[in-house]
């Protein structure tokens, strides 16, 4: 029986864009990166686990902020090339800069303007000891 991390379709550095979507409200909250190894152990563990681009590893979210994603369903479109997944986002923020979604400026379309639209949840300096 084939393994579902070996049907996924990687790009040419092995990654495949991940976007990370809350379960209830479907507010997208991040996307990120996995290879098969983030892949397997997010199915294993049911929370969310990445390869980092900037950092060149491998990395469970929320290990150093405590602001995990326990997983409650995965998604694949129909290349196979990126995945959608729902989760109860615990600690209140996804974002490393201290909001509750990566997505939190907007941009006005008609003065290219932008602004902020959420609130932080966490100072990123206390959390990650910067």
């Amino acid at each position: 029986m084939m393994n579902f991390c070996d049907t996924i379709k990687y790009d040419e550095k092995g990654l495949v864009a991940t976007v990370i979507q809350d379960e209830k409200t479907k507010e997208v909250l991040m996307v990120a990166y996995m290879n098969k190894d983030s892949l397997s152990k997010t199915l294993e563990i049911g929370q969310t686990c990445f390869w980092s681009r900037s950092r060149q590893k491998f990395w469970v979210k929320g290990e150093s902020s405590g602001n995990v994603q326990k997983v409650k369903a995965i998604f694949f479109d129909c290349d196979k090339d990126c995945l959608l997944i729902h989760v109860e986002q615990v600690g209140g923020a996804a974002c490393h800069v201290g909001y509750k979604s990566c997505f939190y400026r907007e941009v006005d379309r008609e003065t290219g303007e932008t602004k902020v639209i959420g609130e932080p949840v966490f100072d990123p300096n206390n959390v990650y000891k910067k």
